[in-house]
């Protein structure tokens, strides 16, 4: 994707315009010239495109945790509630697994031209769930395998963030990352306030209404994206750049707790309904009119957990979020043991705000670990471009993948609360299992990002950057 424009200033740097469509030659944001003159104006314009796109993806992802609200004996489904959590968690699993290939699409096709393919696929999973919520008489493997269409949507996250990773300077990334993230994740909700309006108008009938409302907007987004936003042709991210991200033991490290993070937050999301059903017998209205706090919840307070991160360290702030998401849990297990209602809306109301907060800190992390990788090449001696070059492009890479990696996480809780029903008719095992992984993550983060070995030398503040609580804690492993 090499560019046949020479840009000499700023200005011309970000020229729109290539054979072929809307390509960037050049793009440096760490530059502070280019940054100021005409980068932050692209780069936001993109990021704003990006969110609506991203949004309407994870609409579409969280289609059927709504769509299971609609699936009762009066509306012709007969399906057992563990039934229904293996129906989400499928879905949850194709949208995990195609965020693989979905972050190697940005620089193969352009973040632009992907945004705009990756929408127009969406069409697929929206009239397929059309149909399938008005035909209940469809034998349940068939159901499970067209419904599992609906992961489409998941994948757009890892190719969205990957692209808009490029996008901004290293100061900025927290903000924006977990702004994109947070735009994106709040379509969780979106889908279930849609829901609830259906339900609310039209009774538990009436469920085709659903993925008729984001035919029109879907077409909005391939119009949006078709019309502001860029292909940068200097993003490189491969297949060699994923295999080097998964050879370092940070990715497995740092997928360990974007699971505990994100993949709560998604396998909530998809679960919220079905606990509401299932553990304190809620109508479909009464379940409808709950679920859709937790996710915005935690889509709303993402952005802020990345913005706390930049001026705090991503890994203090990670640690923290892990000690409330413990005592969260607890008060959660207390609540189901009492049942409790109000109890178990309020805590869980709270365990998505923290979902949230660390969504945002542990993304932070990321870019964090391979930037101060690549001060340590460039003071070792490295060019400074190819040491930025390098290292970006494994971060991108180990964006996507650690996003995949969360979103198994999604599957999982689905999973786990599937074979908790399964074998008491109730949540609490679940729960406990959930609060031992949350424990695990204190540890490792604390273990891993925070302390300081024995003997050690101080580690030096970097004065070259404005945010040196966050570079500390990624200087201490970026060896």
């Amino acid at each position: 994707m090499s560019s046949t424009n020479s840009p000499q200033s700023p200005q011309a740097a970000v020229g729109e315009q290539r054979s072929g469509g809307r390509w960037i030659a050049h793009w440096d944001p760490e530059d502070p010239t280019f940054w100021e003159q005409s980068g932050r104006r692209v780069a936001r314009r993109n990021l704003w495109a990006s969110i609506f796109a991203e949004h309407i993806g994870f609409s579409v992802w969280s289609l059927w945790s709504v769509l299971v609200l609609f699936m009762t004996p009066e509306a012709g489904f007969s399906f057992a509630p563990e039934q229904k959590f293996l129906l989400v968690s499928v879905v949850a699993f194709v949208g995990a697994v195609l965020r693989v290939p979905y972050t190697l699409a940005v620089p193969l096709f352009g973040g632009r031209n992907w945004t705009m393919i990756s929408v127009s696929a969406l069409l697929v999973p929206t009239g397929l769930a059309f149909y399938l919520i008005q035909n209940p008489d469809t034998p349940f493997w068939l159901f499970v395998v067209l419904a599992a269409t609906a992961g489409l949507g998941g994948g757009n996250f890892s190719s969205s963030m990957s692209n808009i990773n490029f996008f901004f300077p290293e100061r900025e990334k927290g903000w924006a990352l977990g702004l994109n993230a947070g735009g994106g994740n709040i379509g969780v909700a979106t889908v279930q306030l849609v829901g609830l309006g259906v339900i609310a108008l039209f009774t538990v009938s009436a469920g085709a209404f659903v993925p008729l409302f984001y035919v029109p907007f879907l077409l909005l987004a391939i119009w949006v994206a078709w019309r502001h936003m860029n292909n940068l042709s200097g993003a490189r991210t491969d297949v060699a750049a994923q295999i080097a991200a998964t050879k370092d033991r940070h990715f497995w490290i740092m997928s360990v707790l974007y699971i505990a993070t994100f993949g709560s937050f998604i396998g909530f999301g998809f679960a919220f309904g079905l606990l509401l059903q299932s553990q304190f017998d809620r109508t479909p209205l009464e379940a409808a009119m709950v679920t859709f706090m937790g996710p915005a919840l935690g889509s709303l307070i993402r952005p802020v957990g990345g913005y706390i991160a930049d001026r705090f360290g991503g890994a203090r702030v990670t640690l923290w979020n892990f000690i409330a998401m413990v005592a969260g849990t607890g008060v959660v297990i207390a609540s189901v043991a009492s049942d409790s209602l109000p109890l178990f809306i309020t805590a869980f109301g709270v365990l998505f705000v923290l979902t949230g907060l660390g969504n945002g800190s542990t993304y932070k992390m990321i870019p964090g670990i391979y930037a101060a990788k690549a001060e340590n090449m460039i003071a070792a001696g490295a060019p400074r471009a190819e040491a930025l070059s390098q290292t970006k492009r494994i971060a991108s890479s180990m964006l996507g993948l650690i996003g995949a990696m969360g979103a198994f996480g999604g599957v999982g809780i689905n999973l786990v609360f599937r074979e908790s029903f399964a074998a008491t008719q109730s949540a609490m095992p679940a729960f406990i299992a959930f609060l031992g992984y949350y424990l695990v993550c204190i540890a490792i983060t604390y273990g891993v990002y925070l302390r300081t070995p024995a003997g050690a030398a101080p580690i030096p503040a970097a004065p070259a950057r404005s945010h040196s609580a966050a570079d500390a804690d990624t200087e201490r492993v970026a060896s």
